[in-house]
């Protein structure tokens, strides 16, 4: 079985050459976008995008998604503006001729009931779905801590009011595992919605997160009934891992790493071990 693997070079270097070099050392021709170069994509001029894109172009390596922060900001805040920087991202994203858009659905008040802000959450998904319709555009949300859709009961209701051709759910295991939420029941209630995956696995017991496969969020048993389902969507990489200490269990079940003994690993290092626990579950 083929996989698409793609990932979040700015993980590895800010740095657009060092991104396409360290993709391509790995045999991958996909990244999902987020910082290169000093800034967001989506915050890039024109011709900064003209000329992100004529690299990636000219070295094989293809857009999964534009990383976007959109709705990452609180749902109190002004949404005008960030309407506006929704408006830019689309055209970033005809001109970089990738529809995908990672996006969230607003950071909420600490220890805020979603349910308390479900109409202004759902007003302004709205809004940025019927844009995204009328534009060919298709808008990913991500699960992520402190937003309204941070658990799966409102990520499930999300997708019940919005799934279709231009919004669709993407899977974090590592953030679902974060805020308290088992993986297994959350694959559960979003399996028909899931479009796109984010690699990275968490323990329960402290939040910390850990290379696919050696936290608490079932990315081998997930990953397994996705594709024995059909699922021919992205895996990406988001390592997280530059604190990573936990060699001794790695080397025990064939996954080497250089130096480790380290306690800080540089960004290509974390790039790397994130892939190989990957490819290591793929192979089983």
């Amino acid at each position: 079985m083929s996989y698409r693997i793609t990932g979040f070079a700015d993980e590895i270097s800010g740095d657009l050459n060092v991104q396409v070099d360290s993709l391509k050392s790995l045999g991958m021709s996909y990244v999902e976008m987020r910082g290169v170069d000093g800034n967001n994509l989506i915050f890039h001029t024109d011709d900064k995008v003209r000329q992100i894109k004529q690299y990636l172009d000219n070295n094989g390596i293809k857009l999964s998604a534009l990383g976007s922060p959109l709705g990452k900001i609180g749902i109190t805040d002004p949404f005008e503006p960030h309407f506006d920087e929704f408006k830019r991202a689309i055209e970033i994203a005809h001109m970089m001729e990738c529809p995908n858009i990672r996006m969230f659905s607003f950071y909420l008040p600490n220890d805020a009931n979603p349910s308390d802000y479900e109409g202004e959450v759902f007003d302004r998904l709205g809004k940025f779905i019927d844009y995204a319709t009328a534009n060919d555009a298709l808008l990913l949300h991500e699960n992520e801590k402190g937003i309204y859709g941070e658990k799966a009961a409102e990520c499930e209701k999300l997708m019940n009011a919005f799934y279709g051709d231009h919004f669709k759910a993407i899977f974090d295991f590592a953030n679902f595992v974060q805020c308290g939420q088992d993986t297994l029941e959350a694959y559960e209630m979003l399996k028909q919605y899931i479009y796109y995956i984010h690699v990275k696995d968490a323990k329960k017991a402290d939040g910390s997160v850990m290379p696919a496969g050696y936290g608490d969020g079932n990315v081998a048993t997930i990953l397994k009934n996705l594709y024995s389902n059909g699922y021919d969507g992205f895996l990406s990489l988001e390592p997280h891992l530059f604190n990573f200490a936990g060699f001794a269990e790695l080397e025990k079940d064939g996954i080497s790493m250089a130096h480790e003994d380290k306690k800080i690993l540089n960004g290509y290092e974390a790039f790397c071990l994130a892939h190989k626990s990957l490819m290591k579950i793929l192979a089983d």
